[in-house]
């Protein structure tokens, strides 16, 4: 009798464990402020496992869709919540029934249950993700599963302006944030101006509130250092003339001409980590010097991001700098990233990860890795040139140095022809590795055993290296 009651008493505390367990977690979830546009294709909700649904506000925002050269602005969808341990996802297609569904990144190997015009899967890790029904990648709804927030500043300190659940308006059009400021935007918060870091320094930008969309280049860092910004949604967030900045978790989708998302200029020591940009432009960009910014760019990483250009490039180095006076854009890493999508019809400016070096500028020591590339719509994997592009710059570049190319993927037969080229014998591609390149689960290798001996081993990925490049490699 003894045993039989130790018994049961030990399966009751492992019951209880395991209760706990379940019952772990948190979940944070923001109304969204009366007068803000929202979009009712979908019906977002999530919870945690064993409890309640809890709707999610579906906000309207826009993306960019181009056909016959013209831009055209599209509504879509976007909805945003907080989490840790596990939750579940249910997403209502309010227009019809859904034939096929997906949720990407391909990566994150999420396959949504689908139900009628409902389809529900599970996260346990945050992210930023987008929920596609019926192939439609632009009436689609942009999914922000962000991390529970570590820090929230105190609204009462001296230096700290909060910004509460509603709309806030701002009469000169812009929030000019002073330095030695934390500026927090609650969840729930939608900012109807933007929001401007300039001849600053010690700022934090923080929270899970919103740019509105209609707010076009809605963070602007200029002239600033020791910045730190995380996980708002605005349009764009533009970085020049700056140093030691760090910007996480930030989502960035603009649908207007030039709307590049995460641009650089002549700044140093900038750290983008958990970001997603969806543009009508570049998404992320290296130059030198360029709009009133001065100097050369250096020590850049972006890790653990999304990207999804609409048009032009997903990665773009170098085609901007001081011709009068070289600069040398070093040191650039770009590490775990998901390109999901890349539309360009212009050959001049192909290339998921393009090097195009202009205006004297030498672009060296370049890391590309863990790079996962979707089947994109058009366009090429990859555009390393030494061009003079008269439209933009004023000289050719001076070289490309010292570029490795490590555990990239492609999966997908859309991708046009990459390019390696220099541009004369003064003005070189060097020192170009490629190491576990996969295309469509093939190694491309130098000593790949179906590569017949009279081939580059270029013609095997279709990446044409033409002249004035010395040193390609394909690695295993």
């Amino acid at each position: 009798m003894i045993r039989k009651i130790l018994c049961m008493a030990a399966l009751l505390m492992c019951f209880g464990m395991a209760e706990g367990r379940a019952e772990s977690g948190k979940l944070e979830v923001w109304k969204a402020p009366d007068g803000v546009a929202l979009n009712d294709n979908f019906t977002v909700k999530v919870r945690r496992p064993g409890k309640g649904w809890q709707e999610l506000p579906s906000y309207l925002i826009k993306v960019d869709k181009v056909e016959n050269t013209r831009h055209q602005p599209l509504p879509s969808s976007m909805a945003t919540f907080g989490f840790e341990g596990k939750v579940e996802v249910s997403v209502t297609y309010n227009k019809g029934e859904i034939r096929e569904a997906r949720v990407r990144p391909n990566s994150k190997g999420i396959v949504p249950e689908v139900k009628g015009n409902a389809l529900t899967f599970f996260l346990d890790k945050p992210g930023n993700f987008s929920v596609e029904v019926n192939g439609d990648i632009f009436n689609n709804l942009h999914l922000f599963a962000n991390p529970i927030e570590a820090e929230v500043p105190d609204k009462k300190s001296d230096n700290v302006m909060w910004f509460g659940p509603g709309v806030h308006i701002f009469e000169s059009g812009a929030l000019r944030i002073p330095s030695g400021t934390t500026v927090y935007v609650a969840g729930g918060a939608v900012m109807k101006g933007q929001l401007v870091i300039e001849n600053a320094e010690n700022v934090r930008l923080m929270g899970r509130g919103i740019v509105d969309h209609t707010v076009k280049a809605g963070i602007q860092i200029y002239n600033s250092k020791n910045v730190y910004v995380e996980g708002l949604f605005a349009t764009q967030c533009i970085t020049g003339g700056s140093e030691h900045v760090t910007i996480r978790n930030v989502k960035s989708v603009s649908y207007y001409g030039w709307g590049d998302g995460m641009n650089i200029f002549a700044s140093r020591h900038v750290l983008f980590d958990g970001v997603f940009c969806r543009n009508s432009d570049d998404c992320t960009t290296v130059y030198g010097t360029r709009k009133g910014f001065d100097g050369a760019s250096y020590d850049i990483t972006m890790q653990h991001s999304v990207l999804w250009a609409d048009v032009a490039h997903p990665i773009f180095i170098g085609i901007h700098g001081n011709t009068d006076k070289p600069e040398v854009l070093e040191n650039l890493n770009y590490v775990d990233i998901d390109i999901l999508d890349h539309k360009e019809c212009q050959l001049n400016y192909q290339g998921c990860m393009a090097i195009n070096a202009g205006d004297n500028n030498l672009i060296r020591n370049v890391r590309f890795e863990n790079i996962r590339i979707e089947n994109f719509r058009q366009g090429q994997l990859l555009n390393l040139r030494i061009f003079y592009n008269e439209k933009y710059c004023t000289a050719p570049g001076r070289g490309i140095e010292d570029v490795l190319f490590k555990d990239i993927t492609y999966t997908g037969d859309r991708a046009e022809i990459s390019v390696i080229e220099g541009y004369n014998e003064d003005r070189k591609v060097k020192n170009i590795r490629f190491k576990n390149l996969r295309i469509n689960g093939k190694l491309i290798s130098d000593d790949m055993p179906d590569k017949p001996k009279w081939y580059h081993t270029g013609d095997m990925a279709r990446i044409y290296v033409g002249p004035h490049v010395e040193n390609v490699t394909f690695e295993k």
